[in-house]
């Protein structure tokens, strides 16, 4: 046997049961949050362990509380080329998620700002300062051309602190004022604030939202994303967005093997009945952290059902834990992933949803005005 492969195939130590339970938080720390730890930023070079150091639990700060930073970015508009998505531009309001996602593929990002993909992604955010008249300025650019932009393809645009900051109200505003196509991915009900925005721009077929709804059950979704509206009122979001003519669908996504699978139809049954009519579904991608996240997390909630989840979730990636190739990325392969492929499919040609994603509209785009410079400005005296 080849020296290397075998070294290669042994377990990761960070895996063993008993270094997962060593890793995590007491409940008391993290009550409210989807994280079990807060481990180190991958590019750091300290790393936080777990120390005694005599204070007994009732002595303890307080629980997490949310941060939230301001940050000045330079451009607001972020491009990708990947043949997995059906956009090649987005606009992502905030850094960090406050619904506490336990499986958000964003996480690993954090540690680009020196942070853990762990509590921190949760509760340490960065709001982006400015971002409406970055997005004038960028869409009155002479190379702009425009396209749909999807928000929501990172973190939620209507996360909780959009209460306050209302930074993607302001994004909408600048696209209505535009006449520019949108797509919004969400799953919270506090959309529904923007119904004034929305529902206009949905009549010139410049709008259309995905709902995302992960599980029915209130429990499972208070463990999974503990943060977020209940499936009940995201349901009712979907009835409220297209009843208003606000084209609303369903995203069943992260597709968990032996979590929430057998869910899937009965997802797409409720959603459709509220008025959806466009659905899609994403297996669970476990990349950089969310490796050994996703085993601390099923140690806390689900300890039964660790081993045969995590083997359900490597036989769709080729038995590793992640696999970043487009193509199969989003829905995996192998026979399990085959099965939840064909069980979607199944399930959405019998309840009726559209087999091709309805297209918005580029044709009705005015680019905004832009401000005359300083030279231009002196000139306009004579």
């Amino acid at each position: 046997m080849n020296p290397s492969l075998a070294r290669s195939s042994a377990p990761d130590p960070r895996h063993r049961p008993e270094a997962i339970a060593e890793r995590i938080l007491p409940a008391e720390l993290r009550r409210g949050r989807g994280a079990a730890t807060n481990a180190s930023g991958r590019f750091e070079l300290e790393r936080r362990e777990a120390f005694d150091d005599g204070w007994t639990q009732d002595e303890a700060p307080e629980p997490l509380a949310t941060e939230v930073t301001w940050e000045k970015p330079k451009a607001i508009i972020a491009r990708n080329d990947s043949p997995d998505i059906p956009f090649d531009r987005s606009i992502n309001p905030y850094r960090g998620c406050e619904h506490g996602c336990f499986y958000c593929y964003a996480r690993p990002t954090h540690a680009y700002m020196g942070l853990s993909a762990g509590l921190d992604f949760e509760t340490r955010l960065f709001a982006k300062e400015g971002a409406a008249e970055l997005l004038e300025r960028e869409l009155a650019s002479p190379k702009y051309k425009p396209g749909p932009i999807a928000f929501g393809a990172n973190t939620d645009p209507y996360q909780p602190i959009e209460r306050q900051y209302r930074i993607t109200r302001s994004l909408i505003e600048v696209l209505k004022r535009a006449r520019h196509p949108l797509t919004i991915v969400t799953k919270s009900n506090l959309i529904l604030r923007d119904l004034d925005l929305l529902a206009p721009m949905a009549r010139d077929g410049l709008v259309k939202v995905f709902v995302s709804v992960t599980t029915l059950d209130r429990a499972l979704a208070r463990q999974m994303e503990p943060r977020a509206p209940t499936p009940q009122k995201r349901l009712e979001a979907i009835e409220a967005l297209n009843d208003a003519g606000v084209p609303a669908g369903v995203m069943a996504a992260p597709v968990i093997p032996a979590i929430n699978d057998e869910e899937l139809e009965t997802i797409l049954t409720r959603a459709y009945s509220a008025g959806a009519r466009e659905g899609s579904y994403v297996v669970l991608r476990l990349p950089g952290e969310l490796r050994d996240m996703f085993r601390e997390w099923l140690q806390v909630h689900y300890p039964d059902r660790l081993k045969r989840a995590v083997s359900l979730m490597q036989s769709m990636r080729e038995g590793k834990d992640y696999e970043a190739q487009w193509g199969r990325r989003m829905a995996g392969s192998g026979p399990y992933a085959w099965m939840i492929g064909r069980r979607f499919e199944m399930a959405a040609r019998r309840l009726g949803y559209r087999e091709t994603s309805r297209a918005l509209r580029t044709d009705l785009f005015q680019k905004p005005a832009r401000e005359a410079s300083d030279a231009d400005a002196q000139l306009s005296l004579f």
